[in-house]
């Protein structure tokens, strides 16, 4: 197998509702193994996501889990996850799942630099760019 750098999300709690969420947005196989699954007999987090993996079609994919007790999400802009490319209409529509329900920091809209681009932050907290790539006159 080739080595794979892949977005790896963590949550609190919800990582099960935020993989469907992104299997729903981007399409393909999504797997889920709960702490249940790999041995653990602590009711607060037997029925967490331990781990997460979603492929999709295109290639794209993401991974999560649930936080478990004692280990503290950070929240912050230090990591976004980007899509970016030439297809305008499928990320025109990732965009707006995307941002829907969520918090729009950038409209997507065209840029100095030529494309389109937008910058949000979806309902579970996860940030996204979306840069639309524009043809070169």
């Amino acid at each position: 197998m080739a080595t794979q750098l892949n977005p790896y999300l963590n949550f609190a709690g919800n990582a099960r509702e935020a993989m469907e969420f992104y299997q729903q947005v981007f399409g393909g196989d999504l797997s889920l193994t709960t702490f249940r699954e790999f041995g653990t007999e602590d009711p607060a987090i037997a029925d967490q996501v331990m781990h997460a993996l979603l492929r999709t079609a295109h290639g794209h994919v993401l991974m999560a889990s649930d936080m478990p007790p004692g280990m503290e999400i950070r929240r912050g802009n230090a990591n976004t996850v980007s899509l970016s490319g030439d297809d305008a209409d499928e990320l025109r529509r990732w965009w707006e799942q995307l941002s829907s329900g969520g918090v729009v920091s950038v409209p997507l809209e065209k840029q100095m630099w030529g494309d389109e681009f937008g910058q949000c932050e979806d309902r579970f907290g996860t940030p996204w760019m979306v840069n639309i790539t524009q043809a070169q006159a």
